[in-house]
């Protein structure tokens, strides 16, 4: 007769004492947020605060109090924005009154900010999204280049164009209190075949697993083989360069790329164009998708989406979208 072996026991824990317990649940509560998401909810929650000291209200979140503060802040900055405001007031107020949101989906809020937003709002004006021929040209003036920061630069563009990158998982914040080594892509990530590339994105802002996430760029796909050539070359020298640092992405003098210093590359190629920002990169690659008949689920995925939210970066009216698709179906295929 064969037992079966014993369960190794399970080491004995000591309890805490009520202090650890608190202690580690407000660290806990302190990390819940990423750090940016808390900046902006705390800048909302000090906007509501002023509010409440300037009308000598109680800062008791109540329905009276929220829809005036709403109807208050809708004169004065974007309405779209309150929307953004408010939830941040309720993340920052619920662990004091845990009513909060049940307050702020009340029917005097809701209807009080919708009646703000057709009053007041302005129509949106969107950045101008970056095209394929706006990537041949950069890479035309570029890929030559003998400077270190320009293979970089034009390595991260492509990489964020196809991969349908947000620039902060590219670069570095110029706020220091904002930066954080658990997003910093690790050289150690790579994987590179002959026909594509991968690294690891430690975390970003979808991540509600904090797992991390793969970028892959394939040569048969939209990108081509030059973005995953283009890679490659870059991954050489900043090896050549920098053989003992982590960072995947490092400068010239051996920094991590930040926001302003892209920013700054970007608007010299496009001389100054005020339409286009660090999200005309992303936007681009899924508009180019789009058009390409990639379907709306697989765009999602590949640009880390949690919802639908994607399609606000197609920047081209859908029936303009389906023009275009069917005339490139329509173009007569090269003969073998």
């Amino acid at each position: 007769m064969t037992t079966r072996p014993a369960r190794p026991r399970r080491p004995e824990r000591q309890p805490w004492s009520l202090e650890r317990l608190l202690h580690e649940r407000a660290l806990a509560l302190e990390h819940a947020l990423d750090k940016s998401t808390h900046s902006s909810y705390s800048s909302a929650l000090r906007s509501y605060l002023s509010f409440c000291d300037r009308q000598h209200f109680t800062i008791e979140p109540t329905e009276q109090t929220l829809s005036l503060y709403v109807i208050y802040e809708c004169h004065h900055i974007e309405p779209r924005s309150v929307d953004s405001y408010l939830s941040g007031i309720c993340s920052e107020l619920e662990p004091f009154y845990p009513n909060v949101r049940k307050i702020r989906s009340s029917n005097l809020v809701s209807r009080t900010l919708r009646g703000g937003k057709r009053l007041y709002s302005q129509p949106v004006k969107r950045k101008r999204a970056l095209t394929s021929d706006d990537i041949d040209l950069v890479f035309e003036r570029l890929h030559c280049s003998t400077k270190y920061d320009d293979l970089l630069f034009l390595t991260q563009l492509l990489t964020g164009f196809y991969a349908l990158m947000r620039l902060g998982e590219l670069v570095w914040p110029d706020r220091h209190d904002l930066r954080s080594f658990t997003k910093v892509s690790r050289r150690t990530t790579v994987l590179l075949t002959t026909h594509s590339f991968e690294f690891t994105l430690r975390t970003h802002k979808s991540d509600r697993q904090f797992s991390g996430d793969s970028v892959l760029v394939h040569d048969d796909s939209l990108a081509g083989p030059r973005v995953v050539e283009l890679f490659k070359t870059y991954l050489a020298l900043r090896d050549s360069a920098f053989p003992c640092r982590a960072e995947l992405w490092l400068r010239h003098d051996g920094s991590i790329p930040t926001r302003s210093w892209f920013i700054r590359q970007l608007r010299t190629m496009f001389l100054d164009d005020p339409l286009v920002c660090g999200h005309s990169m992303r936007a681009g690659g899924a508009t180019a998708l789009a058009l390409a008949g990639v379907s709306g689920s697989l765009i999602q995925a590949t640009g880390r989406w949690s919802s639908s939210a994607w399609e606000l970066y197609v920047r081209k009216h859908p029936v303009l979208m389906q023009a275009l698709a069917l005339a490139e179906q329509r173009q007569p295929q090269p003969r073998v």
